[in-house]
């Protein structure tokens, strides 16, 4: 594989966004020195589907609805981010999908006036709600889709099919909602074999592929080292077939190296969260569906928006929480440190 499809990845310390108002304490800087623009809303524990490096198959306890932020609630939030320089936020679940009356709260948001909204699905209801959505204000939408195989794509989930999330990319796509990204993680002998596959559709979709390598964030706990595809394995084994040019973007805080292919058709990326962590350029902050402010996937550190909010409290005391969360994060998540142990909490229960 030619060296040159190895991306740089560095930190670059980049101006913050003008503040909006004169709550908080300045922008989101960590004592490393990383600005978090980037915000990961949970919406719901729910979801319709019970993928296999997800959730367990039978006997998922969700909270109770009262449980949940309200949409008042997360509006709030949100803003108070806003002020504090979030620029970018994503929607997450369990499924964001199965929130009754998501499209209000992509309103709101949207009337904040972030410069980028997304939202990350299984795609079982997009068909149906991706019009509303964009109407609403939804720019863009992650698809994940793990398997291009029909028979595998229902085992790997425990249910629903390949053809309807097909079609949901389609009316997505059609709805505005575009560029879609295909998130496909990868688990070693049960799907890494289709690498080639989604090369292919990514070519022929125009649709970006990421592929994802394995975290320890299933509810199972089966993970283990042996069972992650290394990014750098996925990358030349495509490049072995379609020549790729690595896509240079010093300093992106985004979590996947972006990969072009070089006869022009098409881009592809990989997630290399265990392999090649990209810990020294995360800009982003993660809120759980019950409130629970979190600045990173792998830790188990929380400090509760929810009660703050619920107990009357000021929109200084939220900003502070922020504050607080960025000032104690780690350089970075330790995967590979002998100490590690993985969160208490499922990929489900965090939000992606």
């Amino acid at each position: 594989m030619k060296a040159a499809l190895t991306p740089q990845r560095v930190l670059l310390r980049r101006d913050p966004p003008a503040r909006r108002s004169g709550r908080g304490t300045g922008p989101l800087v960590d004592r490393f020195g990383r600005l978090h623009t980037d915000l990961r809303l949970s919406v719901t524990d729910r979801c319709n589907l019970r993928c296999s490096y997800c959730m367990p198959a039978e006997g998922v306890r969700f909270l109770p609805a009262a449980e949940l932020l309200s949409f008042d609630e997360i509006e709030r939030i949100a803003r108070v981010a806003r002020d504090l320089g979030i620029t970018a936020v994503r929607l997450t679940g369990g499924e964001p999908l199965v929130r009754a009356g998501l499209a209000d709260l992509v309103a709101r948001l949207a009337s904040l006036g972030f410069e980028d909204l997304a939202l990350t699905t299984n795609g079982m209801r997009l068909a149906a709600l991706a019009r509303p959505l964009a109407t609403a204000g939804l720019r863009r939408v992650n698809v994940s889709c793990d398997s291009l195989r029909e028979d595998r794509f229902a085992a790997i989930r425990r249910g629903g099919r390949l053809s309807s999330v097909l079609e949901a990319m389609d009316a997505a796509e059609a709805a505005g909602l575009a560029p879609i990204k295909v998130n496909v993680v990868l688990v070693a002998g049960v799907n890494d074999d289709e690498v080639l596959d989604f090369a292919a559709f990514a070519r022929e979709a125009g649709r970006v592929v990421r592929f994802i390598e394995f975290m320890p964030l299933d509810a199972d706990r089966r993970w283990d080292r042996r069972l992650v595809v290394p990014s750098d394995e996925v990358v030349a084994r495509i490049d072995e077939r379609w020549p790729l040019e690595a896509v240079e973007a010093p300093g992106e805080p985004a979590p996947a190296a972006r990969y072009r292919f070089a006869d022009g058709c098409g881009e592809i990326g990989v997630v290399a969260s265990v392999t090649r962590p990209f810990c020294g350029t995360c800009d982003r902050l993660r809120v759980t569906a019950e409130g629970a402010l979190r600045n990173c996937l792998f830790s188990d550190d929380e400090l509760s928006l929810r009660d703050v909010l619920r107990r009357g409290g000021s929109d200084d005391e939220l900003a502070a929480l922020f504050h607080a969360s960025v000032g104690a994060k780690r350089a970075g998540h330790g995967i590979g440190d002998p100490t590690f142990s993985p969160p208490r909490r499922s990929m489900s229960m965090i939000g992606g």
